[in-house]
């Protein structure tokens, strides 16, 4: 069993920052990648950032600058660190890892239940 669990959403004003974290637990062999997606009210869900097990970095083109994903991969865990925060980041921010539980096992993904970030005046 494995668990994707998030944590850190919250409300922000315009301009403001928040820390997400999303940690990984279970039987866990090795992980790939973790990342962060969002959907909007009424939009598809979206990468918006990603780190691999080597440590390289993918950013939406919406928050270059802004976002940055970090992790620690002695607790499975990942951070996205939120600055400069606009109207349009309200969404809710899912957890997603893509793992092994076993060292002969396929890849597969997991998913968190998601945080609520809400950027407002």
């Amino acid at each position: 069993q494995v668990q994707v669990a998030e944590s850190g959403g919250g409300l922000a004003q315009p301009g403001g920052s928040l820390r997400l974290s999303c940690a990984a637990s279970g039987s866990i062999f090795s992980i790939n990648a973790m990342a962060w997606y969002r959907q909007g009210p009424g939009k598809p869900r979206e990468l918006v950032a990603r780190i691999t097990s080597g440590g390289g970095t993918y950013y939406a083109d919406s928050v270059k600058g802004r976002f940055t994903i970090s992790r620690d991969s002695a607790k499975n865990t990942v951070y996205l660190q939120m600055n400069s925060l606009k109207p349009e980041d309200t969404a809710v921010y899912y957890c997603h890892a893509n793992l092994r539980t076993t060292y002969s096992s396929m890849s597969s993904d997991y998913w968190g239940q998601g945080t609520q970030v809400t950027v407002s005046s």
